[in-house]
Formats: C-alpha cells, sequence, structure tokens
C-alpha cells in the first residue's frame, strides 16, 4: 500500500510540476510557444483552422458582447489595425466566449467590425491560451510559422501601440 501512495504522489506532484500555470494577466502561453491547430466555427457558417492560415500573420482577438472593455477596444482594432492591414496579409479573427451565433452575429454588427468573428462554445479556444476563469480582453499574435509573438491584456494605448508595431515588423517580413 504505501508504495503505490508513493507512485501516486510521485505521478500527481509530476503533473502539477509540469502544469501550465496561468501568469499574472492570466495567459498559459507565452511568447514563443507554437499554436496548436484550432478550426474556427466562423459566423457566416465557414470554418478556417491555424492549418489553413499557416504562411499568415494571424491576430486572435477574444472578446464578448458583455466586455465593456472589449466594446472600447474593438473599434480601434477595425480602424488602426483590420483596415490598414488586411490588404498586407493580416487575418483577424474575433473569436466571442461562450454566447450563441444569433448574439454574436448581433454584437459585431452593432459593434461595425467587418473582421470575421467565431463562435468559442465553452470558451474551449480561450483555454488553449488562458485561464478560463481570466479576463477576456485579449489578444495573440502569431507569426507565419505559428508562433506567438506578442500577447495583450485589456486595452492600453501603449501596449495597443506595440501590437501594431509588431503587426506591421512581421507583415514586412514576408
Amino acid at each position: 500500500m504505501r508504495g503505490l501512495i508513493y507512485t501516486i504522489s510521485i505521478l500527481l506532484i509530476s503533473h502539477l510540476t509540469h502544469a501550465q500555470l496561468p501568469d499574472a494577466r492570466g495567459y498559459i502561453v507565452k511568447v514563443g510557444d507554437v499554436v496548436p491547430n484550432i478550426e474556427f466555427e466562423l459566423i457566416d457558417g465557414t470554418t478556417t483552422s491555424i492549418d489553413d492560415l499557416r504562411g499568415k500573420v494571424i491576430m486572435l482577438q477574444f472578446t464578448a458582447s458583455w466586455c465593456k472593455v472589449c466594446r472600447e477596444e474593438m473599434p480601434h482594432i477595425e480602424k488602426e489595425v483590420w483596415k490598414v492591414f488586411k490588404d498586407q496579409g493580416l487575418v483577424i479573427i474575433g473569436v466571442d466566449r461562450d454566447e450563441p451565433l444569433e448574439k454574436v452575429i448581433s454584437f459585431a454588427k452593432q459593434m461595425g467590425v467587418t473582421y470575421p468573428m467565431s463562435l468559442d462554445p465553452g470558451a474551449n479556444i480561450f483555454g488553449v491560451f488562458a485561464d478560463k476563469k481570466a479576463g477576456v480582453t485579449r489578444n495573440v499574435i502569431i507569426n507565419a510559422k505559428g508562433e506567438i509573438i506578442f500577447l495583450t491584456r485589456l486595452f492600453e494605448k501603449a501596449e495597443f501601440n506595440e501590437m501594431k508595431e509588431v503587426i506591421e515588423a512581421e507583415l514586412t517580413k514576408k
């Protein structure tokens, strides 16, 4: 019995030391991590995936209709990021946390965003990047090789401007 308890304890300790603990901003990923293949169900009925988008610079914008900070940030993303960089090869996907299709369609229309929006039932896509208990307003920038190159949290103008610079620099590498 003692051997079994010892074995279980070692396995538990091993699991805990390898578990991804969230950082101070709730992220369980970091710059340099490779993003696994994730499939997105877009609100227009189409699907895409990280593998489909390989070779492009991707911005995942995590949002929800009930999020005040998201609502503040989205017009800036539309005007200062999407409209500026979409013709240079940037792909933005707004990933709406755990809301039904009708709500997400209405939200996108209300916010006036024209970049693609994706459903995220159960916040499972969100959970790949951040602790599911963490706040939703965040952006993940992914390079053409599928590596995370920038992470934002909340909407702070200095960080937002830095994100735009990172996107522009990455697009000019292509």
